[in-house]
């Protein structure tokens, strides 16, 4: 018997090399094993290799030498939920292994903040919703479905009430105005706001463009909307980390007092957990109160990305309903989230005319893997429960598709890769280019870190000029 069990493992040790000789086909070799147990009690363990997925493993298999002790070849493996290589001393399924005596099991279920089996999770996820899926043949009809689906996923809207709103402060900024405003966004939330407006739009029956500007993450939570107009009446502590943060993200400009001072009417609220929403200022590590906010909101029935989509929608709301705002001419414009924000919002409501969504398009099947941005947690601001199992990030944005859209990424950013976003503006591109709009949807990777400098948003501002003009 033991002579046996030596011939045995000296096979599988070839098997192995055999493997480890295709690297390009190789994620990585795991640290997990698995126990194969014969029904004679003679046991030890194999080595589980994580592979680029199943086409990967059948180029692999066929690749091998057909070199064989007691008849055994390259044809003798098992796969270990669908993604993982189990090199088995048996041409056998796991069923009839078992039936046999032998066994295989996890020995641990979690890597790197994953699934073990996330592989097998991610390969399930085809978009079977999206338009690029084939799926649909009348594009008005798969809009209007895809967006119902969204909405379906942001869970139930907090009530809303009268916005019934009070000017507490202004100070003049030359050819603009910037005031402080407290309104209801919800029943639930009574928020201070920034509002710019040009002076040229105060005169009476005066109508101009208006932008929504979403504030970015950036893990910076006693500022949210002091990132995007620059704050006053404020404590000098946050009218100096506005400062700093603009410094850092935005090259040294405000974008929404830039854009004040190009003509537009600019509105900025917190998201929920930043700045006057967030936890008290004098608690000084905000950062562990997201993982319990994000899952007691889900236990209340709701979800922090939900709400804060409801209260962008409502944001909306009080913007339109501004008297000098004219309501063909309204653009998103954000950030990191900010940018995620700014094409959802551009996918659910069309009062939206234009988007710039900058430094924030993905893949969700690139994120979900060891070392990736969204796999390491803490992302409650962009999950909606089951949205994936219908529509990636670009499809959920190519609802916004006949409108003009801009999306922005740098090559130098560490949070998305290249190729997701590569991915995401070639899927994204296919919608246009579908409905003979291809002009409509702006693309450029830029040689930047994660940030919406003083060059992009030139750039980005003189295309909105374009597609939302002045008058």
């Amino acid at each position: 018997m033991f002579a046996v069990w030596k011939a045995l493992k000296k096979q599988i040790a070839w098997i192995i090399d055999a493997i480890e000789s295709r690297k390009d086909c190789l994620r990585g070799e795991g640290r997990r094993t698995l126990s194969v147990r014969y029904s004679e009690g003679t046991a030890f363990a194999v080595r589980v290799f994580r592979l680029n997925g199943i086409q990967k493993w059948r180029e692999m298999v066929s690749s091998l030498p057909k070199q064989s002790i007691r008849g055994l070849d390259a044809s003798h493996f098992a796969i270990f939920d669908q993604t993982d290589l189990v090199c088995s001393i048996f041409n056998d399924t796991p069923t009839q292994l078992r039936s046999k005596g032998l066994s295989m099991r996890q020995t641990y279920g979690v890597e790197h903040g994953l699934p073990v089996f996330a592989d097998a999770m991610r390969d399930r996820l085809t978009f079977p919703r999206s338009w690029v899926s084939g799926n649909y043949t009348d594009f008005a009809e798969w809009r209007e479905q895809a967006r119902d689906f969204v909405h379906e996923r942001l869970l139930a809207p907090p009530p809303t009430a009268p916005f019934d709103a009070d000017m507490i402060g202004e100070e003049d900024r030359g050819s603009y105005v910037a005031r402080r405003v407290v309104f209801n966004l919800t029943s639930d939330s009574r928020v201070l706001a920034y509002l710019c407006i040009p002076k040229a739009a105060l005169e009476p029956g005066a109508k101009t463009r208006a932008a929504l500007l979403l504030h970015d993450h950036g893990a910076r939570f006693d500022i949210g909307k002091e990132k995007v107009i620059r704050p006053f009446d404020e404590p000098e502590e946050r009218i100096a980390s506005s400062e700093q943060w603009v410094n850092e993200c935005y090259g040294g400009r405000h974008i929404g007092d830039e854009l004040a001072a190009r003509g537009w009417i600019t509105f900025a609220t917190d998201m929920f957990f930043w700045s006057d929403r967030g936890v008290p200022r004098d608690d000084p590590k905000p950062y562990p109160h997201m993982n319990p906010i994000g899952c007691n909101l889900f236990f209340l029935g709701s979800s922090l990305a939900g709400l804060i989509a409801h209260e962008d929608l409502r944001a909306l709301d009080f913007l339109a309903s501004q008297p000098n705002v004219d309501t063909d001419r309204i653009a998103a414009v954000g950030l990191s989230v900010g940018g995620f924000r700014t094409w959802q919002i551009s996918a659910l409501d069309d009062r939206i005319a234009a988007g710039c969504a900058i430094c924030w398009m993905t893949g969700v099947r690139h994120q979900m893997r060891p070392g990736v941005n969204l796999a390491g947690g803490m992302s409650f601001t962009m999950i909606h429960p089951g949205l994936h199992n219908g529509l990636d990030f670009p499809d959920v944005a190519s609802i916004a598709c006949p409108k003009p859209m801009l999306f922005y990424n740098g090559l130098r950013d560490g949070l998305f890769s290249i190729d997701s976003v590569e991915y995401a503006y070639d899927r994204m591109r296919r919608v246009w280019e579908s409905q003979g709009i291809g002009n409509r949807l702006e693309t450029r990777l830029w040689d930047v870190p994660h940030e919406f400098n003083a060059e992009m948003q030139d750039a980005a501002f003189e295309w909105l000029d374009g597609v939302v003009s002045p008058a």
